[in-house]
């Protein structure tokens, strides 16, 4: 089966919803699905987290990382950590361990970097997101963490069913496969719960253009992908922004973005630390 040939098949069997996740993420997206209702009580959510020890366990280190814990106390159990992270955050955090699953059972070295690489984008995307929404394009701050954490889901998708396609992911310079691309990841946000507001910016990243002056989450997204230091491992050249760096600068100059890619780096540090206990 050729690149063309596995993209169609995969294409053809998202589209029947008949899309193979591992049983880890199975697990998390239970709890992300359970948490995306803002009414359900403390002592539920608390349930669900401590249902999944991973998850417990990630939430107490978030609450305690630098991005949280502006107070210098420690947290000790999960109710307060709930508390200080909040629910949009733990629905990231739940978003963050389902991403992070796919690429538990690759067992192809060069596929693992590759899913490793794509990690730590999208953890460095997410923080950048985060600090621009708060600085530039004046959204909702959680909101843009958790949809720079799966804005790359397709991706990790497609690596996570790789071994099974050899060439999958091979240079594809005439870029002929967009429509299947576009199609999969439409149907892994599907099943995946992404609400359609943070869905839509995540498909208009590929031909999307920075808006004058930016205030949406797909300029936020646009930014914060302009100005990660680790790029997509699966990016194609054409998918750079197609504004001049000079509509950039409108926005953020570069003592500024030298400001928020310091501070981004810091939450990203502390972000993967907490996210790898």
């Amino acid at each position: 089966m050729n690149k063309l040939e596995a993209f169609g098949h995969i294409a053809a069997l998202a589209i029947r919803g008949d899309l193979v996740f591992p049983t880890s993420v199975n697990a998390a997206l239970r709890v992300q699905l359970a948490l995306d209702n803002p009414d359900t009580p403390m002592d539920e959510a608390i349930r669900l987290v401590l249902a999944e020890p991973q998850l417990a366990a990630r939430t107490v280190a978030l609450a305690n990382s630098a991005m949280f814990n502006r107070s210098d106390s420690t947290v000790t159990n999960v109710r307060t950590a709930i508390t200080r992270v909040g629910y949009h955050n733990l629905y990231a955090l739940a978003a963050a361990m389902v991403v992070r699953q796919f690429g538990s059972k690759i067992t192809d070295p060069d596929l693992r970097a590759k899913a490793e690489q794509l990690w730590q984008h999208s953890v460095f995307v997410a923080c950048l997101a985060r600090i621009l929404a708060r600085e530039v394009t004046e959204i909702n701050p959680d909101t843009a963490l958790f949809a720079g954490i799966v804005h790359e889901v397709g991706g990790f998708y497609l690596l996570s069913r790789a071994d099974e396609f050899p060439g999958l992911l091979d240079p594809d310079p005439d870029n002929w496969q967009p429509a299947s691309e576009e199609i999969i990841l439409r149907e892994v946000m599907k099943k995946l719960g992404i609400p359609e507001p943070v869905a839509t910016a995540i498909e208009g990243l590929r031909d999307g253009f920075l808006g004058v002056p930016p205030d949406t989450l797909l300029d936020t997204l646009l930014l914060a992908n302009h100005f990660a230091p680790i790029e997509s491992p699966l990016a194609q050249p054409h998918e750079e922004m197609p504004q001049a760096e000079s509509v950039v600068d409108l926005f953020v100059d570069e003592t500024m973005a030298a400001r928020i890619l310091a501070q981004a780096e810091k939450d990203a540090a502390s972000m993967h630390a907490a996210l790898l206990v």
